[in-house]
């Protein structure tokens, strides 16, 4: 499972540096302003976060999807405590492609997009879930550039935008060159991480450092077969329990409704089939900011300033508020608001008290080199007054 935790410690470290850089310029722009014109309070924009996983799917390549189900959760996790200088906090967005199957059409490059950016948690891991490995011809150059025109990446300058693409064949294969999907990149303030599968002097050699160089990215190499090992707390099942406590909070509406809750209970068995520890990270992301469902559950719904409860049909309600009366629908959610605070309250706090009893026990052979990842980002971050709490 290393892959992706390491995949997205760099992830993370590139996060770091590019959105404090967004925040200074924000910052920049309102200290010249205000010499200029009367402060006026104004509510912060949004910033983006937007990660594009660009994964191989050849034969050789089924330790990197394994690991990629179950290291998503930890990049959400991290990014729940980002913070920007301003105060605010980033909003993550996530798109997946896959390269390098035989099974995807060989007039596409072998290169499909299976999600587009998302920041609808379930059916990210939905869709990583859904891959498959076959042989292929893997073009590196061509996934990065094809990823750069099909996702909307958008043109504020203080959104931090990073594609993170592993494999294991030589980075010069195919008709394009890597080095003109670099440029591109570079153009559209787009950052490039490589992770070779394999030797780190191998990757250096088949131009995989030199992929990542040209765009400020990271380069690192890993061994995609190693299996991580879990560290076990006295507070996984607790945190396990609690989230099947979560899941009753929800309230489904719309047509898509009942469907999105049981992707969500489908979701959660996934996770727990890979290993328990997959299961309780999904259980603590779920507990987090980051994933919010207001497209199919009215507790979220609610919360968004245009939404209108007088608006809602009937047939779009659960069996339990079908016929009720405005009041009574915002008061069962209101209910339903406030046991999932108090339910998220409870995993944080074990989270807590995991993480510490986790640093604790955690030995040498554990300590692998996503800490040492993590610890590089932290160190960046406070150079750049980038905070996590």
């Amino acid at each position: 499972m290393k892959i992706l935790k390491q995949l997205f410690g760099i992830s993370i470290m590139i996060l770091s540096a590019g959105t404090i850089y967004g925040c200074n310029l924000n910052a920049h722009k309102q200290e010249t302003a205000s010499l200029l014109t009367t402060p006026v309070a104004e509510k912060p924009a949004e910033q983006f976060v937007k990660i594009a996983l660009l994964l191989d799917t050849s034969n050789s390549m089924d330790g990197l999807i394994n690991q990629a189900k179950a290291q998503l959760w930890d990049i959400v996790n991290e990014f729940t405590h980002a913070r920007c200088g301003n105060a605010t906090r980033p909003s993550l967005q996530i798109a997946l492609y896959e390269y390098g199957n035989d099974n995807l059409a060989s007039s596409e490059g072998y290169i499909r997009q299976v999600l587009g950016f998302s920041d609808d948690l379930d059916e990210i891991s939905e869709k990583l879930f859904s891959l498959t490995t076959n042989g292929g011809e893997e073009f590196c150059g061509e996934v990065i550039q094809t990823s750069l025109k099909q996702l909307d990446w958008g043109k504020n300058a203080d959104d931090l935008k990073m594609i993170f693409i592993a494999g294991n064949e030589p980075f010069t294969q195919g008709k394009l060159n890597y080095k003109d999907a670099a440029h591109n990149a570079k153009e559209k303030d787009v950052v490039v991480n490589t992770i070779f599968c394999g030797n780190y002097e191998q990757g250096i050699s088949t131009a995989w450092k030199n992929g990542a160089t040209l765009t400020g990215g990271d380069y690192m190499a890993i061994d995609h077969n190693r299996q991580v090992v879990h560290i076990e707390t006295p507070y996984d099942d607790i945190i396990i329990q609690l989230n099947a406590k979560l899941n009753k909070t929800y309230v489904s509406y719309g047509y898509f409704g009942a469907q999105k809750e049981a992707a969500q209970a489908a979701e959660d068995s996934k996770a727990y089939s890979v290993n328990k520890g997959v299961a309780v990270k999904r259980s603590i992301s779920k507990g987090s900011r980051l994933y919010k469902n207001s497209k199919w559950d009215l507790v979220d719904a609610m919360e968004e300033e245009d939404f209108e409860v007088a608006e809602l049909k009937d047939q779009d309600l659960p069996a339990e508020l079908k016929g009720k009366s405005e009041k009574e629908i915002k008061d069962y959610v209101s209910a339903k608001k406030q046991e999932r605070m108090e339910i998220q309250k409870q995993i944080q706090e074990l989270d807590a008290k995991r993480k510490a009893y986790i640093a604790k026990n955690q030995k040498d052979e554990t300590g692998e080199l996503e800490n040492a990842m993590l610890n590089a980002i932290k160190t960046q971050a406070a150079k750049k007054n980038y905070k996590w709490d």
